[in-house]
């Protein structure tokens, strides 16, 4: 391109602007162009030129025969690299690549033939590369001064990124629709405030039936959801804007059959939003949650079941940990067993169930470590009560897994086997005493089996009598054939009787052959074991021989007839004999539990029998003179008869204890003038009482009657009278002072009660607590006094301890473990002549299987007010209590026939009476059933014989209490 020099800017004013294309316009070389010099351009094209110039569109014009291209800014920017190229040159040929599309447009112009474009697509190559382009345009034919068409004028606007963009709008509209129609959830798009169905997918009409709606209202649609809250939510989310949120939302549907169908949905009503913010429509989407909704249901269901199950067991611990230990969940059972509520534990170690030593060598991580590696762990062993006591439980602890499998924490259920490791015990003690004692008697135990007439007997039968063991056939024919025929009918007609009726104890004496064929005299007695319907099940019972006494009863039975004329030569052999007959006693108290101590027994059933007898004949005489004297008499060898129980239950350690703190130094005040009175006034008592002496856990009366046994002991030996020294004090025992005397280390009472007597050399010293031991005359003593001295001490947590040397008096002191709290206001004593009486309605339930106790306590319930109702057995009283029955009291027995004793039904009553009150009465100790000597809240023991008063006051005291 060269200048033209002789151009003129005066004589090309049309050409005025234009930017960049207007400069290059005035400065181009027309005059090498069919168009020649501007200035000789048609008045047409030099007016659509100012135009073209001055206009912000893009414009071009073809003009003259050789479509010479003329165009602005605008259209510059569609040439791209064609520019400036292009500009003087035929378009067609500017355009070669797509001159057949343009062509016959125009051809069509040029012919006078407007044309309009509103999207022409055209397949550009002006950037190097072929580029789908699209155009609005119209071709406006110009004609000269003469009217011919001499070119023609194109305003145009490129709109490829317009028609680019619909298409990818139309491409994305239509894969959404797809989505939307292939979509796993149901979808609608609602229009309008009617909410005309716009779109539903595939899933919603499933959902529906498979009905055609579209351009329908959800009111015509689906007239069914009338009444159901769904047209309203629809018209609240399109008035307010604000989406609607629902979780597992029951819907009825009408089935084609007309029946209908409930689901339940999660679903979103989107509100669609125009620029302002306004409804036009809404969105719907959602999904058919039905068959996870029965599922949950049913998991509920049984999960519900499944706890209240689980709530329901109030005899197993039930908890659950996470899986670190920490307790998450905790049953109604666990709190029974364990004592803490699920507020207390949970969010605490399960740790702190196991004793302090497991805890030390890590045994609950090691449970948890096993379940995890093996499935389970099992473990029987101690664990810790809320109150600190521990118990025995029989347990096992499982994993629970998520769903991946993964150990997200434990379950540990646990059984509390205390009662029954505690009746296994009892049991085990039972059957070893029984061993024992079958082992240390000399007597020939025998149980005897009435069904199969089998006969068990102990070692003695051999000892006694000489047989080999193969000798003994064990039949009660072989024991009938071996007594003396002489003897025979009466004893085996006896036997029978008694087996036959309703009486259980039998007793004879009889001569029984040895293995060398001589007869020995024989003691024998058994009792009768029946069943509930009163059969005679066994019989069990012991032998006693009596040679050696009835020889010794002969000889001194020939000595006393002959005694005026022989006491010089015979004195000797008399006291021989006297002696020979008191260790045959003493051998028979301590070899025997049965037969030992009948004869004291005996002398005290004697008096009672005898002054009952005596009222009845007096009282039948309508003599009521003496009456009061006999009674009298029979309360106070039933008072002798229950001191002497009590002794032998001290000395075995198994008296039921009744522990209080007690003011030690207050009690030995208080018996000062009792000890004199029973000393007598030839021995002078001294009390030296410890300022600020410490209280002791202890039975009051049993350390009352362990004062006095051992005062009089003081006062035996010193028979020409002396000094008796009652000393309290504190004291500190170490570990070597407290091992001398059995004890642990720790703060002990001391209370010693010294004498100026004879002494006691090493010997007695050693054997002063052995049962039955005595120093004293026959008659004069049972040997039992320290024994229960012993016993009380040892149960109480301490121990005794005898100084002694012969001539210089006895010390015995009694250590008795400190108490670090308060002692207790003594009780008031029970006013017998003035007992209160029941309330309106108050019912004891009097459980025992002797009749006369039954009925004793029965009159004296039924004279105070009470309503008595009476149990034969422990069935029949848990029978009472799970009735409707109003019962304030159990008053049971704790021996009691039927398989289950007094403490297993008090239990069995308090699981359905939690608040029942209980008395136990019993004619022995039962400490396995009475948690090992002692009793828990809400419950007390009274020892049988027992003073109807005594009875009925107790009961007051428990019912009020």
């Amino acid at each position: 391109m060269t200048s033209n020099p002789q151009f003129s800017p005066t004589s090309t004013g049309f050409l005025t602007g234009g930017g960049e294309t207007g400069s290059l316009m005035r400065s181009f070389d027309w005059a090498a162009t069919p168009l020649g010099d501007p200035a000789q351009w048609p008045q047409p094209l030099k007016t659509l030129m100012g135009v073209l110039l001055t206009a912000n569109q893009p414009m071009f014009i073809a003009w003259g025969a050789q479509r010479t291209l003329l165009y602005n800014d605008g259209y510059a920017e569609i040439l791209s690299s064609k520019h400036p190229a292009a500009l003087g040159r035929d378009v067609l040929d500017v355009w070669a690549e797509i001159r057949g599309d343009l062509e016959p447009i125009v051809d069509q112009a040029y012919a006078g033939v407007p044309a309009h474009m509103d999207d022409i697509e055209l397949l550009m190559l002006r950037k190097g590369y072929p580029e789908e382009t699209h155009f609005s345009f119209s071709y406006t034919p110009v004609r000269d001064e003469a009217g011919l068409v001499a070119g023609f004028f194109c305003p145009c606007i490129e709109i490829t990124d317009q028609v680019l963009g619909e298409r990818r709008r139309l491409a994305d509209t239509d894969r959404q629709r797809r989505l939307f129609e292939q979509a796993p959830g149901f979808i609608a798009i609602l229009d309008g405030p009617e909410h005309k169905f716009e779109f539903v997918n595939a899933a919603y009409r499933r959902l529906t039936g498979d009905r055609a709606f579209v351009g329908m209202s959800v009111r015509d649609a689906l007239p069914e959801l009338a009444g159901q809250g769904f047209f309203e939510l629809l018209d609240q989310v399109y008035a307010s804007g604000e989406r609607f949120v629902a979780e597992e939302s029951p819907i009825q549907f009408e089935g084609p059959d007309g029946r209908s169908r409930q689901r339940f949905l999660d679903f979103i009503y989107e509100p669609i939003l125009d620029d302002a913010g306004k409804a036009t429509g809404i969105f719907v989407e959602g999904h058919d949650v039905t068959q996870a909704h029965q599922a949950r249901v049913k998991l509920r269901e049984s999960e519900e079941r499944s706890r209240r199950i689980v709530e329901g067991v109030k005899d197993h611990a039930i908890f659950t940990t996470d899986s670190g230990g920490t307790i998450v969940d905790w049953t109604p059972g666990a709190e029974t067993v364990f004592g803490w509520t699920a507020q207390e534990i949970c969010g605490q170690n399960a740790e702190i169930l196991f004793m302090p030593e497991d805890r030390a060598t890590q045994v609950p991580a090691q449970e948890l470590a096993t379940a995890r590696a093996q499935g389970c762990a099992n473990d029987e062993r101690f664990h810790v009560r809320r109150d600190g006591s521990r118990f025995f439980a029989n347990g096992s602890v499982r994993p629970l897994h998520d769903s991946r499998g993964e150990v997200t924490g434990f379950i540990k259920i646990a059984r509390d086997e205390t009662a029954r490791r505690a009746a296994e015990a009892a049991l085990e003690e039972t059957a070893l005493r029984y061993r024992l004692a079958a082992k240390a008697t000399n007597d020939a135990i025998w149980d005897w089996d009435l069904a199969t007439n089998h006969v068990d007997w102990n070692e003695a039968i051999r000892v006694l009598f000489g047989y080999a063991e193969d000798d003994v056939e064990p039949t009660g024919d072989w024991w009938i054939s071996h007594i003396h025929p002489d003897d025979r009918e009466r004893v085996d007609t006896a036997i029978h009787a008694v087996i036959d009726g309703s009486n259980d104890l039998w007793a004879a004496e009889y001569r029984f052959q040895r293995v060398d064929g001589t007869f020995a005299d024989v003691f024998d007695r058994g009792h009768v074991v029946r069943d509930e319907q009163g059969q005679a099940l066994r019989m069990i019972g012991a032998m006693l021989d009596l040679t050696e006494r009835k020889r010794a009863e002969n000889a001194l039975r020939e000595i006393n007839e002959t005694l005026e004329q022989r006491v010089a030569d015979r004195t000797a052999d008399l006291i021989a004999t006297q002696d020979a007959l008191r260790q045959s006693q003493k051998m028979e108290a301590v070899g025997q539990l049965t037969g030992g101590l009948a004869h004291d027994f005996n002398n005290l059933l004697t008096g009672i029998s005898g002054s009952l007898e005596l009222m009845q004949t007096r009282i039948s005489q309508g003599r009521m003179t003496d009456v009061e004297r006999y009674v009298g008499a029979a309360q106070g060898a039933a008072r002798r008869a229950a001191a002497l129980t009590h002794r032998l239950l001290a000395f075995s350690r198994r008296q039921t204890l009744t522990p209080k703190p007690t003011d030690v130094r207050q009690l030995v005040s208080g018996m000062e003038e009792l000890i004199q009175r029973t000393v007598g006034p030839a021995i002078m008592i001294e009390t030296v009482n410890a300022a600020g002496l410490w209280p002791s856990l202890i039975d009051p009366s049993q350390l009352e009657n362990a004062i006095l046994n051992l005062c009089i002991n003081a006062r035996d030996a010193m028979p020409d009278g002396g000094k008796i020294t009652i000393e309290t004090a504190n004291r500190w025992m170490d570990h070597r002072a407290a091992e001398q005397r059995g004890l642990e280390p720790g703060q002990y009472i001391s209370l010693c009660v010294s004498d100026t007597g004879t002494g006691m050399p090493p010997d007695v010293i050693a054997r002063a607590f052995d049962p039955f031991f005595t120093t004293k005359p026959i008659g004069e003593g049972t040997g039992l006094g320290l024994s229960m001295i012993y016993g009380f001490a040892k149960q109480s947590g301490g121990s005794v301890s005898i100084y002694s040397e012969v001539g210089d008096g006895t010390m015995v002191c009694v250590y008795l473990p400190r108490h670090l709290g308060e002692t207790e206001t003594e009780d008031t004593p029970v006013d017998a002549d003035n007992l209160p009486r029941a309330e309106d309605g108050e019912t004891v339930l009097v459980i025992d299987d002797e009749p006369t106790v039954r009925m004793l306590v029965g009159e004296v319930l039924t004279e105070l007010g009470y309503t008595a109702i009476e149990a034969v057995d422990g069935a029949a009283g848990l029978k009472i209590i799970n009735s409707d029955l109003r019962i304030d009291l159990l008053v049971t027995d704790v021996g009691l026939p039927g398989g289950m004793n007094g403490r297993q039904v008090a239990d069995a009553a308090r699981s359905v009476r939690p608040d029942l009150k209980v008395l136990f009465i019993t004619g022995y100790a039962e400490n396995a059933v009475l948690s090992h000597g002692h009793l828990d809240p809400g419950m007390h023991v009274l020892t049988k014989p027992f003073a109807m008063d005594t009875i009925a006051a107790r009961i007051r005291d428990l019912i009020e209490g």
